[in-house]
């Protein structure tokens, strides 16, 4: 089992930018593909970035690429999501989530634990 806080939510103009991390404890962290997820009011939740375990391969959506980047450290047992250029439309609430596969996924059903999320709002 691995337990996961996300921190480093906000209020922030557009243009700005944020930092979220993705805290682990438990498990071995350096086993599990991560990935960061949002849901904003009226919307299904939204695949954002993933990242495989020893975090040289990672994926963004197509709708944060150029602006937002993925990185861990697996020696300190943290995700993070930078995010530039934030935008009104990236308000949300973003979620960090682990997957004990190898193979990174889109799909929120295929990860096996999350955190409680963080919310991120972008001021026009």
């Amino acid at each position: 089992q691995v337990q996961l806080v996300e921190s480093g939510g906000g209020l922030v103009q557009a243009g700005g930018s944020l930092r979220l991390a993705c805290a682990a404890s438990g498990r071995t962290f350096s086993s599990y593909s991560m990935g960061w997820f949002r849901l904003a009011p009226g919307s299904e939740r939204e695949f954002v970035a993933a990242i495989n375990p020893s975090g040289d391969a990672a994926y963004l959506a197509d709708s944060v690429k150029g602006r937002f980047s993925i990185s861990r450290d697996n020696a300190k047992s943290t995700m993070y999501l930078q995010m530039n250029s934030l935008k009104p439309e990236d308000t949300a609430v973003y979620s960090c989530a682990a997957r004990e596969r190898v193979v990174y996924t889109p799909r929120p059903e295929g990860y096996d634990h999350w955190g409680q999320g963080t919310q991120v709002t972008v001021s026009s």
